[in-house]
């Protein structure tokens, strides 16, 4: 069911969202967190739709604030969703516009569920100091995804300069499959130290960076990046050791290549993850992701050094994923 609500304010919107909840029987008891959903009008249905998909696993009040033109006066337009077409959640669509827009936080304190996680996720790539953010200071994790920023790589280093804990990127979702086949594969004989490390992928692809400072700072090995075409993603790593090296090839994008000396060659699934799949893995955990923030700490130059030399993440050949 979808009701809509134009030229609202938020009394009347939770006044109604009450009254719908009792008439239908549907309950916020069930409701795990509040995902609260940061798009800009041209993109918010697509958005919407994959923090849906993501409530199936984990049932949540999703509050989506959409940003549509801020010229001209205030006025919020809303829109409640429940049943069928809010998936495992109750779905509130708040369109701002005008001076409205850029003040979303003091309309979604109303509407978040009392005593459950915040989780703030921007379907663009969001602000440089994400905790700074007046929306993102409610969210006990934030989640944000270089990939939509002009320039990936550079938005990417910003990010890490205001790095604070919570703090999170789908980018760093994306390589969850090339780190678990990775980690796997050094966590065999021969235990071998890596001497060499090159990872190849998109010229704009944030998921190599962030990739590469991990085996980087884990394994206490130069890394070479070689960039190929934009929007490839990740296409292959080589860990180079004594007895040969290790490769991970997926040029396709679908089916990756494992390959080690004295070891039968292995084809593994490995389809380019969607922002769905990144989206439910990272609602998962509601503590800090500690790890991405020393690989993300890791890429920005000057701290470099210092993450090599952290004793947590250095071992004779294996890393952690």
């Amino acid at each position: 069911m979808i009701i809509d609500l134009p030229n609202t304010g938020t009394s009347a919107l939770t006044h109604r969202l009450v009254s719908v909840r009792g008439d239908g029987g549907a309950s916020a008891l069930s409701r795990v967190l509040t995902l609260v959903v940061v798009t800009e009008d041209d993109v918010a249905d697509a958005a919407i739709e994959i923090a849906v998909d993501a409530s199936r696993e984990h049932p949540s009040r999703v509050i989506a604030v959409v940003r549509g033109n801020r010229r001209g006066t205030s006025r919020l337009d809303a829109q409640i969703r429940i049943g069928g077409d809010a998936g495992a959640s109750e779905v509130i669509v708040l369109r701002m516009y005008g001076p409205l827009a850029e003040h979303g936080d003091s309309v979604i304190v109303p509407l978040l569920l009392p005593d459950a996680p915040v989780v703030v996720w921007w379907s663009g790539a969001g602000p440089d100091v994400p905790s700074e953010d007046p929306i993102g200071r409610m969210g006990q994790r934030r989640i944000t995804d270089a990939a939509r920023a002009k320039n990936p790589v550079k938005w990417l280093q910003q990010l890490a300069v205001g790095h604070a804990p919570g703090d999170t990127d789908l980018a760093w979702s994306r390589i969850t499959r090339w780190r678990s086949v990775l980690a796997a594969a050094l966590d065999t004989r021969p235990y071998e130290r890596v001497t060499k490390i090159s990872v190849t992928g998109g010229s704009d692809s944030p998921s190599l960076e962030l990739l590469a400072d991990w085996l980087g700072t884990a394994l206490d090995a130069p890394v070479t990046k070689h960039r190929g075409d934009a929007g490839s993603g990740v296409t292959a790593v080589t860990l180079t050791r004594a007895s040969g090296p290790i490769t991970l090839e997926r040029p396709g994008g679908t089916v990756g290549t494992l390959t080690q000396p004295g070891r039968p060659e292995r084809r593994i699934a490995m389809q380019r993850r969607t922002d769905t799949d990144c989206l439910v893995e990272e609602l998962r955990r509601l503590d800090p992701d500690e790890l991405f923030g020393e690989v993300l700490r890791a890429g920005v130059p000057q701290k470099r050094t210092a993450a090599k030399k952290s004793p947590a993440r250095k071992t004779s050949g294996k890393v952690q994923a």
